[in-house]
């Protein structure tokens, strides 16, 4: 059976996703609750992969937490920890365990996170892995052997930096993600919305895959200046920073921000990835600001079907 989330890409659906943490540990029972505190308001959960190199549960295994609790998950799938052999062998895991929403990532650096002295893997990168994905999809594997016990159903996704500083490179890159397989594109953090619409006007508009601008929310201006200096490639104007260090409120006014970027998403592109860190519980109520319907009700905008 076609996962939800592919019908809703296939029939252009707005789309809507949250990321949430696997647990550090073996207990999953917050990570279930911030994913079930989404149902009905998103489409899938995208469930991270040792982001920023910090040890966490397998992405894999926590995604099967959530399709026992009939949440649909999109698992990132990092090379930097495996090899060729280890790729393979965990997407057909994935696959035979229910697993159909695959974000194909290169991984951050080893030495950016909690276990510097961990030997970094990198057998390949996200393009790469994206035709792996789609000859395991064919029935042949790395070598082009057959496979004997049947071919594998992953929809294969990948991450676009629309703020990057290199225009030729983005769209070099993005070009060969669409070639290599990518059916979807999740944004990283995005803040610059008119350069958002300068990519989907000039580069996304040709590839008819849809985009989901990555949404960020503030939590203070302790928490912005923090991931600006800390979080390399992220752009947060000043204009937010100061928004958030004049308001009585400040989470509730990272919520204002939040949905008024959801807004605007709305107008540019396909869908909306959201990042709320610690505070998953928020994003319905981000959504409501936002004026964005339960998925069953989701229609995609006309802005949004011309690209």
């Amino acid at each position: 059976m076609m996962s939800r989330f592919r019908q809703a890409v296939e029939a252009k659906e707005f789309l809507i996703t949250a990321e949430v943490t696997p647990p550090k540990g073996g207990n999953p029972e917050r990570m279930l609750q911030m994913a079930q505190s989404l149902k009905g308001r998103v489409h899938a959960v995208n469930i991270t992969d040792g982001s920023r190199a910090v040890l966490r549960m397998s992405s894999l295994a926590a995604s099967v937490v959530l399709l026992r609790h009939e949440i649909e998950p999109v698992c990132q799938f990092a090379c930097r920890d495996r090899n060729l052999i280890g790729m393979q062998a965990d997407l057909m895991g994935a696959h035979a365990l229910g697993i159909r929403n695959i974000l194909a990532l290169t991984g951050d650096p080893v030495k950016s996170g909690d276990h510097p002295k961990a030997k970094a893997v990198f057998n390949l990168e996200s393009v790469r892995l994206l035709k792996l994905i789609h000859k395991l999809n064919e029935g042949t594997d790395f070598n082009d052997k057959s496979l004997p016990d049947g071919e594998l159903d992953l929809f294969p996704g990948a991450a676009v930096d629309p703020q990057l500083d290199s225009w030729s490179g983005l769209q070099k890159r993005f070009e060969q993600k669409i070639k290599a397989g990518a059916q979807f594109f999740q944004s990283q953090m995005l803040t610059d919305f008119d350069r958002l619409e300068t990519f989907m006007n000039e580069v996304a508009f040709q590839a008819d895959k849809p985009i989901l601008a990555g949404i960020f929310l503030f939590k203070s201006a302790k928490n912005a200046r923090f991931i600006k200096n800390n979080v390399p490639g992220v752009h947060i104007p000043d204009e937010i920073i100061d928004r958030l260090e004049k308001a009585n409120d400040p989470l509730q006014e990272g919520k204002q921000i939040a949905a008024e970027q959801v807004k605007m998403a709305r107008q540019l592109c396909h869908g909306v990835h959201m990042m709320a860190v610690k505070k998953e519980e928020v994003i319905p109520e981000i959504l409501d600001l936002a004026g964005v319907k339960p998925v069953e009700d989701v229609k995609v905008p006309e802005a949004a079907r011309a690209h």
